[in-house]
């Protein structure tokens, strides 16, 4: 095998036991999870196909996967294929927990883009590709679920197209016989390079059929296709044809595998996962053309490939698991030496090491280059970091968590739970870096933020199921404002007379409103010493804790308060006292005031496919929204940016309207811009709102 950039030959090749990674990725439903199923059986790795449906796969077997009926976390498989070592990762397809597919991909050799046969979904793949792309992942395309495919392949061709940036080089050609309804079905294919036609067996390997007479013209218009765009890549092969002469299928696989490699090709498979149709084929393509762990390290720049001395120990996390039974387990991929249980690494001893497959641990004593390995309890190694014997350090390249777009506020249903529940997040926090918790001091909640609905959904599942913690959730309460539009003239007095010395204290205060943005501003005018110098901070400390909770039940703000005037006892003045009338004089003063909520108005970017740009405009001016514009997004070809002001109160679950206009697929993100007056049914229902949980 010969590194593609360097041209230096490689030990790696295929039969030589070498280990490679492949990541199936792909939209929800699109049948990866049942995919990896049929590669694992095909493969010897298990004596029995599973089924997603039933509850019996090797994939999707944690209790939040299985109540859903979709893979909430990765899943990975080791298998042995013909004397090569592989691993299979199976990621999640949902939007929402994406983050766990792109940390996969991250450390993967190559991608198998799992998709179904239907043109008009396809822009479910672009978050994908954009990503595989950007980072030059070789990656050919599944077109699953083949056996229910309607249209015509040369329209999904082109659809898949038209959001990849590679030149797609179909492998394959459907054959198709009619069905007793009047429709098609797909029964096997032909190899465009073998020029050899196959019939799909339910379960097995395809079997071996002479070509059909009436798929003669389709399948030579296909293969002079997938020769043109490879020619564009070959002046040998380009030559060859405009001479009319035939290729050598050698030639035709060298291009494939090293247009592949080079991230100039993405080839076309067809097969059906549930019933193993073309699942051979698509292994035997990964054998010849999957780059070998040098090359991916090289690919992506990491010490294996330089600066780290011959045969040292280069591996990186890139997922954390916390269980019962083993606590913390960092995933890693070995990129350079072996890894063994009791070595040192930066000063950290390895402990037990385990190769996982499906939710099962299989202890090993090594794991080699190339090998994916979990290290048990080594507390210092997250996701995204890389340990070497020089110690711990974060990867570059490694994917970022996206921003939340949704939030919950989370309270323990037991309140003996919540010094638990803090450390229970730390750890699914852990696992999944995508979500993230805060107390919000203005509202005195504890948020739960996240990429959407059901990733939220099941983060509180893994609180119940897996920690035992029951939480009450809510939508977060919006942290609202108030401040005044006129000032007013206030005298306040405290006076108490108890055993002993009494209390006293009289103030005269000057309110008035400031700019907005301007805060709280406290201005002393004392003259002549009617209030000592001493009990002029106690009076600030008053009027600063009134304005905690205004006459509307909310945090004031932009405003000034004057000290004018005032009396003092020699005796009975202290401290309290004048805090104590500044409290009485805001309290008195404020609602004269003219006070007015004020709420926080938010700068938000939606980002989504061109053809939805004008679905998501409506769904801004539907939620108060003040559009801006919109611009290409930069990037990424075929998509906008639509930028307006919007109320914070408007778009705690805008994330669930913008998918569903999008496919799945838009986002957004936003800052605070400004405080905006609000008054009028919706103010009042605020301050109504306000008091009836106050009360409680």
């Amino acid at each position: 095998m010969t590194d593609l950039k360097t041209g230096t030959v490689l030990e790696g090749r295929p039969g030589s036991g070498a280990h490679r990674v492949v990541a199936l990725c792909g939209p929800y439903l699109s049948g990866k999870t049942s995919l990896l199923e049929s590669i694992l059986y095909a493969t010897g790795a298990i004596g029995r196909r599973g089924s997603t449906r039933a509850g019996t796969s090797i994939g999707d077997a944690s209790a939040e996967a299985r109540r859903r009926g979709m893979s909430t976390e990765i899943n990975i498989a080791s298998v042995d294929y013909l004397g090569d070592q592989w691993t299979f990762i199976d990621t999640p397809g949902s939007i929402e927990l994406q983050h766990d597919a792109l940390a996969a991909l991250a450390v993967a050799d190559a991608a198998i883009v799992v998709c179904e046969p239907a043109p008009e979904r396809v822009v479910a793949l672009t978050p994908l590709l954009k990503y595989i792309e950007d980072n030059s992942i070789p990656h050919l395309f599944f077109v699953n679920k083949i056996d229910s495919a309607e249209g015509r392949m040369r329209d999904m061709l082109a659809a898949l197209q038209s959001v990849s940036t590679r030149k797609l080089v179909m492998r394959q050609v459907p054959i198709r016989r009619p069905t007793a309804n009047g429709g098609e079905e797909t029964v096997g294919y032909v190899d465009l390079v073998s020029e050899r036609a196959y019939r799909y067996r339910t379960s097995g390997a395809s079997d071996l059929i002479e070509m059909p007479a009436e798929i003669l013209p389709r399948e030579s218009e296909a293969r002079r296709e997938m020769l043109e765009t490879l020619s564009e890549f070959d002046d040998t092969l380009l030559e060859q044809l405009i001479e009319d002469v035939a290729p050598e299928k050698s030639l035709i696989y060298r291009d494939l595998h090293h247009e592949f490699g080079a991230q100039q090709i993405a080839p076309v498979l067809l097969g059906a996962g549930d019933r193993e149709n073309g699942v051979r084929r698509l292994l035997k393509a990964l054998r010849h053309d999957t780059p070998f762990v040098e090359e991916t390290a090289t690919r992506r720049d990491l010490p294996a490939s330089d600066g780290a001395p011959a045969g040292s120990t280069v591996a990186e996390c890139f997922k954390v698991l916390h269980q019962a039974h083993t606590g913390k387990l960092s995933i890693c991929r070995v990129w350079s030496g072996a890894v063994s249980e009791g070595q040192s690494l930066g000063g950290v001893r390895v402990g037990a090491l385990f190769r996982p497959f499906g939710q099962r641990l299989d202890k090993v004593a090594e794991a080699k280059a190339g090998e994916i390995v979990a290290f048990a309890k080594m507390e210092a190694l997250a996701a995204g970091q890389a340990i070497t014997a020089s110690g711990i350090a974060p990867v570059g390249d490694f994917p970022p968590a996206e921003p939340p777009v949704y939030a919950l506020a989370l309270t323990a249903t037991n309140r003996n739970d919540e010094v638990k529940l803090s450390g229970a997040l730390q750890k699914i926090v852990e696992e999944d870096p995508s979500l993230s918790y805060e107390p919000r001091a203005e509202t005195h909640e504890l948020l739960l933020k996240g990429q959407g609905e059901m990733h939220l959904k099941v983060a509180v599942e893994k609180l119940a199921g897996r920690y035992n913690i029951a939480v009450d959730t809510a939508p977060p309460r919006v942290a609202y404002r108030e401040t005044i539009q006129a000032g007013a003239t206030q005298h306040a007095r405290y006076k108490r007379q108890t055993g002993g010395h009494g209390q006293f204290a009289d103030i005269k205060i000057e309110i008035r409103p400031l700019p907005r943005g301007s805060g709280f501003k406290f201005v002393d005018r004392i003259v002549g010493g009617v209030v000592p110098r001493n009990f002029i901070p106690a009076v600030e400390e008053g009027l600063r804790d009134y304005l905690k909770e205004g006459p509307l039940g909310q945090p004031v703000v932009d405003v000034e308060v004057t000290l004018v005037d005032g009396q003092y006892h020699s005796v009975d003045s202290s401290e309290m006292s004048f805090k104590m009338a500044a409290r009485i004089a805001m309290s008195e003063a404020m609602p004269k005031c003219k006070p007015v909520l004020l709420e926080p108005i938010l700068k938000v970017t939606v980002a989504a496919p061109s053809d939805s740009t004008s679905r998501i405009q409506r769904l801004i001016s539907g939620r108060r929204g003040q559009l801006l514009g919109y611009d290409a997004r930069p990037g990424w070809r075929g998509w906008d940016e639509v930028s307006a002001l919007m109320p914070e109160a408007e778009v705690g679950d805008m994330i669930v309207e913008i998918r569903s206009v999008t496919q799945g697929v838009g986002t957004w993100r936003a800052t605070f811009d400004h405080l905006q007056e609000l008054v009028g049914r919706t103010a009042e229902r605020i301050v109504e709102e306000t008091k009836r949980r106050a009360a409680a």
